[in-house]
């Protein structure tokens, strides 16, 4: 009986160890700010362009994004956050060495005048 007991305890625990790995997410946060000489149409062809890396690049689990809203003042210039999950580090890397992502810098590089990026394991 106290085999048993073991033996149904691992599972249990093997159990919870993987369900809290599944619902892990590698969050790729990335922030633009864009040079006064940008219009409004190079702000939307970067829009376009970023939107479409998601149908590009299969590693991409989910993209969200959207333009500052915040009354706090504290944006520092920066208009557009994007948020990337990924399911591992080697989807990311994927990603960023993808030629997709790659000729979506080339089209950036314009009108960008600064980004910010930070990467985190999201939690519950």
């Amino acid at each position: 009986m106290k085999t048993i007991v073991m033996v149904f305890g691992a599972f249990c625990f093997l159990g919870m160890v993987l369900n809290a790995g599944a619902a892990e997410k590698l969050q790729h946060v990335v922030c633009l700010k864009f040079k006064s000489t940008a219009t409004s149409q190079d702000i939307k062809n970067v829009e376009q362009a970023f939107e479409a890396l998601q149908q590009k690049i299969p590693q991409v689990m989910a993209l969200q994004w959207g333009t500052n809203v915040s009354k706090e003042q504290r944006s520092k210039g920066f208009t557009h956050c994007y948020i990337l999950s990924f399911k591992s580090d080697r989807d990311l890397q994927t990603y960023l060495d993808h030629p997709e992502h790659k000729a979506f810098g080339k089209t950036l590089a314009p009108v960008r005048e600064d980004v910010f990026v930070i990467d985190f394991w999201a939690k519950d």
